[in-house]
């Protein structure tokens, strides 16, 4: 069986040739009645950002900086989940607390004591989330007091995964809300004004 196989044309690099970043697709802006998947994160389209148990906090706040995120998944060495920690986790309360109770210093704190456990989090199902809205995804953030939620749906094994993340940062931005200096939307009050805009 012959087949014949043709070189493509090239073209030369204009100047003003940039880099295409993919932003997975995400809508400029959002009101509340449109999808749900609209304002989540695709961890099928976005690289997921994890850290080890045993990683020094100022370590995770790094890496969340440097990757621009305030929540990075806590991992084992095989990817199981493990927990999630948070900017606010880290910058918050929970590192005196640990550094009080258990005389250490803070940068002796490591992830695992001060994340929030796998145990303890609430997930969202995939196929709930195919259904909803942003304003249901804010209303279930102000309802559990959450900055984030995480997504699980199942592989083709019908084992769990993590499949996606909302963040009232990310909401915010594409309901046109505005910031604070650190990121965060001020209240769930103004998401929900922007929402009823």
């Amino acid at each position: 069986m012959s087949q014949s196989f043709h070189p493509l044309s090239t073209q030369t690099l204009a100047t003003d040739t940039v880099v295409f970043r993919y932003g997975q697709g995400l809508p400029a802006s959002v009101n509340m009645d449109a999808t749900a998947l609209d304002v989540m994160t695709d961890l099928l389209r976005v690289k997921v950002f994890t850290v080890a148990p045993q990683t020094p906090i100022d370590d995770a706040l790094q890496k969340m900086i440097h990757a621009e995120v305030r929540l990075l998944i806590v991992t084992d060495y095989t990817d199981s989940v493990l927990g999630v920690i948070t900017a606010t986790d880290v910058m918050g309360e929970r590192p005196i607390a640990v550094s009080s109770a258990e005389r250490i210093p803070h940068s002796a704190i490591r992830v695992e004591k001060i994340m929030t456990a796998r145990d303890e989090i609430d997930a969202l199902r995939m196929k709930d989330v195919e259904r909803a809205s942003v304003g249901d995804i804010v209303a279930t953030l102000r309802g559990a007091g959450r900055q984030h939620a995480i997504v699980l749906d199942e592989d083709e094994r019908g084992k769990a995964i993590l499949r996606g993340i909302f963040s009232t940062t990310q909401i915010a931005k594409l309901l046109g809300v505005a910031l604070e200096a650190d990121g965060k939307a001020q209240s769930f009050a103004e998401l929900e004004r922007a929402l009823l805009a």
